[in-house]
Parts: C-alpha cells; sequence; structure tokens
C-alpha cells in the first residue's frame, strides 16, 4: 500500500486552508509579519504541494509598517472558487483588518483588496443555494456579506462558541447534504489545540454540536505530532474526505521544543452517523487514490533568474532599492543604506545545511537563523573577520571570530536534530570554508530559536542579510540533511 510522510508541507506554513477546482487542490497558509504574504500551493494529489505564488506580492495589498512586531500581521486566511472565481479573505491584525481578494486564476494577479467590516478574525467564506455569501469569524459570529464591495448586509449573528474550551476560532462553513457544518478550532493553538463540529439547518443556525467532540485533539498525548488543530475539509474526484490542519513537532527534554512552527498536516476523514471522523494524526498515512508527484524548483538558488523565487520573503516589506538581480548579474545585491535587508526561507526540515557565498566588498553582511529580532542566531563577515552572533532576548553576545581574506567567503550552518533525552531540541553548527576546508566556530543550543522560547506563531526562517553597506550573494543553498 502506498504511503505518505507528514507534514505534507514542512515548515512555518500554518492555518492551512484548501479548496479543489477539477482535478487541481490549492492551498494557502498565514504569514504573519513576512513579505510578500499568503503563500500559495497547488496539488493533483493534496500530498505533493508546489509554490506557485504569493497572493499578497505587491505593496498595494500588503503594506506592513515598520513597527509590525514578530507575529503580527496576516492571519489565517480561507481560500475559496466560487462562479468559476478565486477568493481569498484574511485579516491584517495591526492593518487594515478584514478584506478578500479575488483572482481568474491562482497564480494571480490577484485584486486589490476589498475591505469587510466583519470583527474578528480567522474569517470563512461559503456560499448557499442562493448564492448568498456568508463569513463567519472566530467567536463564532456569522455575516452575509456583498463580496464584491465588502459590505454587511446582515450580521454578525452568534451562532455557536464550541464546547466551552478557550479560543473558540478557525470557523469554516460547509454544506454537506441538507446540513450546514460548521468546524472549528478550540482549546488555544498550543497543546490544547483541538478540532470541533457543530450542524444546523442554515448558515444563520441553530447549531447542534457532535456527540463526540472535540473530532480531533492531540493534547495530552505521547503522539509526536502535536497541537493538532485550524483545519479544512475538501472532498477528492473519488468521494474521499481529507483534512489539511496545522500541528507541530516537538522535541527535546521537558516541555519539548518546536523549532519549525506550525506545520501543515493531512490526513483522512470518514463519514459516520451524519458527522465527520478523523483518527489521531500519524506521520504516515495510506496515500489518496490519486499520486502526482511534482518536480520541485531547486533549493539552490543561483540568482541567475530575473526574478525571485517565491519562497524568499522578508520581516514587513521588500523596498526595491533594498535588492538588485541585475546590479551583479548572477549575484543577488542587498543594500543597507536605508535600513538592514534580510531575504530568508523557511526551514522546512529538522535535519538541514544552508550555505551562502557572501562578497561582503566594505560592509556587514551573512547569513541568519531567525525567530524574530530578538531571537537570531547569525554568521556574518565584516572588516576580514568572520564572527558568529548570538541574540537572545535583551542578551546578545558574540561568542566566535575568524579572520579571513578580502573577497568572497562561504559560510555554513548545520542543524542536526538531537535524539533521546536532551534539553536541545536541535544544535545548531556555524562555519566558514577556510583554506584546508570548512572550520567550525561554534555550536549552539537550537531551543533559544524556538516557539516555548521567543513566543509567537511563526517559526524559524534562515536567510541572507546585510546590516551596513551594501553586499552580494553569488548562491543560497538549502539542503535537507540525511541521516
Amino acid at each position: 500500500m502506498r504511503t505518505y510522510d507528514n507534514p505534507v508541507i514542512g515548515g512555518f506554513h500554518p492555518d492551512p486552508s484548501v479548496c479543489r477546482v477539477g482535478e487541481d487542490y490549492y492551498l494557502a497558509c498565514s504569514s504573519f509579519e513576512y513579505f510578500p504574504g499568503v503563500p500559495l500551493f497547488h496539488s493533483r494529489d493534496l500530498v505533493h504541494w508546489r509554490q506557485i505564488g504569493n497572493v499578497l506580492d505587491r505593496p498595494g495589498q500588503l503594506n506592513l509598517p515598520d513597527d509590525t512586531p514578530a507575529s503580527a500581521g496576516i492571519y489565517a486566511p480561507t481560500l475559496r472558487h466560487h462562479d468559476g472565481r478565486f477568493y481569498l479573505i484574511t485579516t491584517d491584525v495591526r492593518g487594515k483588518g478584514t478584506f478578500l481578494v479575488t483572482a481568474d486564476r491562482p497564480e494571480g494577479p490577484w485584486s486589490d483588496p476589498v475591505l469587510v467590516d466583519v470583527p474578528g478574525i480567522d474569517p470563512d467564506l461559503a456560499w448557499d443555494e442562493d448564492g448568498n455569501c456568508w463569513c463567519a469569524v472566530a467567536g463564532v459570529t456569522v455575516s452575509r456579506i456583498d463580496p464584491a464591495t465588502g459590505k454587511v448586509l446582515e450580521g454578525p449573528l452568534p451562532i455557536w462558541s464550541g464546547t466551552g474550551l478557550q479560543h473558540p476560532e478557525a470557523p469554516h462553513l460547509y454544506r454537506v447534504g441538507d446540513w450546514w457544518y460548521l468546524m472549528i478550532a478550540e482549546g488555544g493553538t498550543a497543546d490544547g489545540h483541538s478540532v470541533s463540529v457543530a450542524r444546523a439547518r442554515s448558515p444563520r443556525g441553530p447549531y447542534e454540536p457532535a456527540p463526540a467532540n472535540p473530532i480531533l485533539s492531540h493534547r495530552s498525548t505521547a503522539l509526536p505530532i502535536q497541537s493538532t488543530g485550524h483545519a479544512d475539509l475538501v472532498t477528492a474526484p473519488d468521494g474521499t474526505w481529507w483534512m489539511v490542519l496545522l500541528g507541530t513537532r516537538p522535541r527535546g527534554w521537558f516541555p519539548s521544543f518546536h523549532v519549525l512552527g506550525r506545520e501543515t498536516f493531512l490526513t483522512p476523514v470518514e463519514w459516520a452517523d451524519g458527522w465527520p471522523r478523523v483518527g489521531p494524526v500519524r506521520e504516515q498515512h495510506p496515500a489518496p487514490e490519486a499520486w502526482h508527484p511534482v518536480e520541485l524548483p531547486p533549493v539552490r538558488d543561483d540568482f541567475d533568474a530575473p526574478t525571485l523565487a517565491h519562497s524568499w520573503i522578508s520581516p514587513r516589506s521588500r523596498p526595491d532599492h533594498s535588492w538588485s538581480l541585475t546590479e551583479r548579474p548572477g549575484w543577488l545585491t542587498l543594500d543597507a543604506k536605508s535600513g538592514p535587508a534580510f531575504f530568508a526561507r523557511r526551514q522546512q526540515h529538522p535535519d538541514c545545511r544552508a550555505s551562502t557565498r557572501i562578497d561582503p566588498g566594505s560592509g556587514r553582511a551573512g547569513l541568519s537563523v531567525r525567530m524574530d529580532e530578538a531571537h537570531h542566531y547569525d554568521i556574518e563577515v565584516a572588516g576580514g573577520v568572520v564572527s558568529v552572533v548570538a541574540r537572545i532576548g535583551p542578551v546578545g553576545q558574540r561568542v566566535a571570530e575568524y579572520p579571513v581574506e578580502p573577497g568572497p567567503v562561504t559560510l555554513t550552518v548545520d542543524i542536526a536534530a538531537t535524539d533521546g533525552d536532551t534539553r536541545a531540541p536541535d544544535i545548531l553548527t556555524f562555519s566558514v570554508e577556510g583554506p584546508e576546508g570548512a572550520v567550525e566556530l561554534a555550536e549552539l543550543d537550537g531551543r533559544y530559536l524556538s516557539t516555548q522560547v521567543a513566543g509567537g506563531f511563526t517559526g524559524r526562517v534562515i536567510g541572507m542579510y546585510v546590516t551596513e553597506g551594501e553586499a552580494a550573494f553569488d548562491w543560497f543553498d538549502y539542503q535537507e540533511a540525511l541521516r
């Protein structure tokens, strides 16, 4: 029997929302303080996903202020397809509030935002048989809206607040047969996360809860996947049902630490007595009937393409004057004259290696593993010296130095997950390419770059930065390290 491995999209890809158009599936995730916002993926089998773009890819759609804190920004999108058009609704929690964008093709271009005046986060869209559009938000309330203008036509109406656990959120409405099903997350997005369901004959309610709520929770278990919740449902062409959801993979000694953020998992769904039923989310499951592996773009970027790959993200904004692919062809040039520039990709594997070759010129530039501004490890080069710098909360410390000759230099971080009853979830080893090969400069404990220490809703990203002057990067390489 063919099986698939969870997570299906590793690394910081939380709050997945999925829709199917024919035999094609599309999935969107939260992006929080990063630009461009809302990564968008395509699959033909729910297992193999390829990023095809970012929904919010221009400042007119997403303009996060410089003081946007980590884990603010864009929360919990819902992706839907209706009458030949794609809709995505989400919330900018420190900016414009809830808004929706539309597109004829998932690759875009996506429209400018249409503001929707509904209170709350985690907005959902669903259409009834009369063509009415309903928007549910955390809480949980529902409003009838005009998606063309964002005007609220009815509501908000309180419909169901869950089973009594904290933070009823992530609502999704589905019409299945004669029933409207409301699926929510509750219990908070940490260890107590869960999925519960209620149903009614109308979107307005009244809703009756499922007798077996929560239908999914891994709390108080020893399962390797934890914090399961914030789910969305989809049907395959063969009539089978599937759930995408977020979860974490904690490691290390109590309380255990997860460093990749909340990732996207897939699990099968069955129906019994008129209710969806979900078993524990496993690291391996029997695969869907369709099986369409895709050719993923290379994880090594030589910066030879005319545009940046979809996977590159930056905190809050990416001003055009801060980067160039043409100033030095075949190199990515970053400019810090208007402030630090940082281009990163998500860490997606517990064991991995990231390297880059830098020509620092007279600037200060390097390779960083980041949770947020107060929690990151860096290896940088400036003034003929390579340094490893650890920033943990208010404390910053230079932990190693190594002299190098002027000119390009290769910097590397190796990340290795720990085994057994160890305090650290992983170890980060920083090295520089010397005249006789790699020179290890420092080994650092990975727990300080974890959600449990840093807080927030994101995961690690790894990338290139410049904080002084201008620097050029010949290539960046990220690889899963196989044991």
